[in-house]
């Protein structure tokens, strides 16, 4: 990858971005709503903690949250890569106020009962859900590539001070109001994000002319990412996090109230804790990373957070553990900002949301079914016990960061490298005519012919994650010096968005590499349906 690199930008201010009038509204209006999400998160909580089986029944707080992600990522990614985003997110937050405003209404009658909040909580995870790729594909083009990262760990600000504001404000009103004031304060923070879009004019544009079909754009994204190894190296790490992170917000209730003692507003202090703690990481994350990689990070972080649930299960003295939440805090904001950094700087812009989504997907997957195993396994021994084992799953996994490292990429350049000549035809394709497969014969020496074959497995993830849904490569019987690769693309247009937008300087240096071992240009051939519908 080094042929692809651009020079090491220098580390900037984690504040920066606010500089930009629209990223601040916007950033502004996102922690509303982040602060609006945990109170509701707390109250939905605290609505569960004396029902029969609280330990599964809290937990299951999370994955109604979690879920919906799980299952709505990759369409939502495809939605905000083919629609204009601005409106999209707008629809998304009058649906969150409608389904808030139901939920407001029926707990202040008393008509609430579990499985109703856990569904009305999974709505709200669906429109969260929805809003969360257009959000994070959209803050590339607000600020500049040098200030994503910083953009990245205001994101990570912003969650964690909802974290130390919400639950702490959600403690407050449960105890002195009750738990319908902190569902309306939640429904109040949609419309705020609803007028922040309103505000924000923008023209997007789609990056081709010809706008992408939602199941293709849908197809398209899982390919990207199942054929590039560093996006799914940042989706291992991040599970690898995740998973048993998770163990520490689905028990803490539980370990505030059955463990420490405390109550509602107790609870709101540890997670004030944790969330201060995130965002001192924050501010000290720039001048850190001056001194540690992105790997060393991870490892630092992995173990921190895990002797944080041995503390978790151990201890039962009410300010070591509040304190322990702090360095919690900062591990946890430090390993979501950098491979949420990653995955922004290294995804082209033509598949950004799709990537996000699935980033998503993963991050949502970890907490909602991490948080269902961690709850079960508390419920059928105790709370020790699934702290201890959390405790162990994230030692364990923050030691194979030697063997899976976090690649570096913010160097690299992911620009659109329209380096394809345009195709002359004679015939005119329909733009949804396929499937089209096209042949690149390569002549190649024998003496070249072995370090030829071993750069086609590059130029084949090249080819599958930019558009083809099939490869190969073949040896001509009559000039054993040919060589034909083959890759089938769904249809025309999905080819002329590789011409257009889809390739990167990473592809071009794995193309580069094969022709250079190649005698002469490739001979390149458009094979077209014989008729067309």
């Amino acid at each position: 990858m080094s042929a692809t690199q651009l020079p090491s930008p220098a580390p900037v201010s984690s504040w920066a971005p606010l500089r930009n009038t629209v990223f601040r509204n916007l950033w502004l209006a996102v922690l509303a709503s982040n602060i609006g999400t945990w109170m509701q998160t707390v109250g939905a909580q605290w609505l569960l903690v004396h029902q029969p089986n609280a330990s599964t029944l809290v937990a299951l707080v999370q994955t109604a949250s979690m879920l919906p992600i799980l299952l709505l990522a990759l369409p939502a990614g495809a939605l905000a890569d083919t629609l204009d985003r601005r409106r999209l997110m707008l629809a998304v937050q009058l649906f969150l106020f409608a389904v808030g405003a139901v939920l407001t209404t029926l707990t202040a009658f008393g008509r609430m009962p579990p499985a109703l909040l856990l569904t009305l909580t999974f709505a709200l995870g669906a429109g969260q859900a929805l809003t969360l790729p257009a959000w994070q594909a959209v803050i590339p083009g607000l600020v500049s590539r040098a200030h994503i990262p910083a953009a990245s760990a205001l994101g990570s600000i912003s969650v964690n001070l909802a974290r130390a504001v919400g639950p702490a404000v959600a403690g407050l009103l449960v105890a002195r109001v009750g738990v319908p004031a902190v569902f309306a304060l939640n429904t109040l923070s949609f419309l705020v994000f609803a007028l922040a879009l309103l505000r924000w004019r923008t023209d997007e544009e789609s990056d081709t002319e010809l706008p992408e079909r939602f199941g293709p754009a849908l197809r398209a994204g899982g390919r990207y990412v199942r054929h590039s190894p560093v996006v799914r190296r940042i989706l291992l790490r991040a599970a690898l996090f995740v998973v048993p992170g998770s163990a520490l917000w689905a028990l803490l209730p539980l370990v505030a109230t059955q463990r420490l003692g405390m109550g509602s507003g107790g609870y709101g202090v540890l997670l004030a804790a944790m969330g201060s703690g995130a965002v001192a990481g924050a501010v000290l994350l720039p001048r850190i990373r001056t001194r540690m990689s992105n790997t060393h990070l991870l490892l630092l972080a992995g173990f921190a957070f895990g002797l944080v649930l041995l503390v978790l299960a151990l201890v039962r003295v009410v300010p070591v553990v509040t304190l322990a939440l702090l360095p919690a805090g900062m591990a946890w904001m430090t390993v979501l900002s950098n491979v949420n950094a990653a995955m922004q700087l290294f995804l082209p812009g033509w598949v950004r949301a799709r990537g996000l989504s699935i980033y998503q997907m993963v991050f949502s997957a970890g907490q909602a079914l991490g948080a269902l195993a961690w709850g079960g396994l508390a419920q059928a021994t105790s709370l020790v016990v699934a702290y201890v084992v959390a405790a162990g799953v994230m030692l364990a996994g923050a030691a194979t960061v030697r063997i899976w490292p976090l690649f570096e990429v913010a160097g690299l350049n992911r620009d659109p490298a329209a380096y394809w000549p345009e195709p002359h035809l004679v015939l005119e394709p329909h733009p949804h005519a396929g499937p089209v497969p096209i042949t690149v014969t390569y002549t190649v020496e024998p003496a070249r012919q072995e370090e030829f074959l071993a750069a086609m497995p590059a130029l084949r993830r090249s080819r599958l994650r930019t558009g083809a849904v099939r490869w190969g490569i073949y040896r001509e019987g009559e000039a054993p010096q040919r060589f034909v690769e083959i890759y089938v693309v769904p249809s025309w247009d999905e080819h002329l968005r590789q011409h257009a937008v889809r390739l990167t300087e990473i592809d071009r240096h794995a193309e580069e590499r094969a022709r250079a071992l190649a005698q002469g240009e490739p001979e390149v051939r458009h094979l077209l349906p014989p008729v067309e519908d």
